[in-house]
């Protein structure tokens, strides 16, 4: 009976580890991957941008094929142009009617399915975005490079599905509901 036992074991677990060989996580490099972002007015020509850093990201796969992920964003880290922390514009990014860092310092993004097009080297992402406690569904194209372990992205939000909104009325009316995203990930 014990060998019995100890055979079903063997086998459990050799079955067991071998579907999880072909799985791999790569840890994002924080230190070499960015977030653009830019902010435009609806009736001027006028815009702000800028940079936010990542606190934390996973990318798994599986088969060789991006299969899902977990990003956290440092709300902390925003910058206006070209790394400038410009106080008017910064401040006001950081104020609860925009993102609220001082409440919601992070950011997440949950990666949930991956579409791959090899034809094309595009992968469709659907995930869940949390801003200011505020999760919603989320769809954008990347491409991955294999060779320098990178995958980017461009799109864009609206932002009063997060709550985002100008504490002043016809401010709020001025400014573009959507936000502009282009995200570089490093792995």
């Amino acid at each position: 009976m014990k060998k019995l036992l100890f055979t079903f074991i063997i086998l459990t677990t050799s079955l067991v580890t071998s579907q999880h060989l072909d799985q791999e996580t790569f840890q994002l490099n924080i230190e070499k991957s960015i977030i653009n972002w830019k902010g435009t007015y609806a009736f001027q020509f006028s815009e702000h941008n800028g940079t936010v850093n990542f606190s934390h990201g996973i990318l798994e796969a599986s088969n060789g094929k991006i299969v899902g992920g977990y990003f956290e964003v440092d709300m902390t880290s925003i910058l206006y142009e070209d790394g400038r922390s410009d106080t008017g514009p910064v401040e006001h990014l950081m104020n609860s009617d925009f993102f609220y860092v001082k409440k919601f310092p992070k950011a997440q993004l949950k990666v949930n399915t991956v579409t791959y097009f090899e034809q094309d080297n595009l992968h469709k992402m659907e995930g869940d975005l949390t801003i200011k406690g505020i999760t919603q569904p989320i769809e954008f194209w990347a491409t991955a490079n294999a060779e320098d372990r990178s995958l980017k992205t461009r799109f864009k939000i609206d932002r009063r599905d997060w709550g985002i909104t100008y504490n002043n009325k016809l401010k709020n009316h001025a400014i573009s509901d959507a936000i502009e995203f282009e995200v570089e990930l490093l792995f």
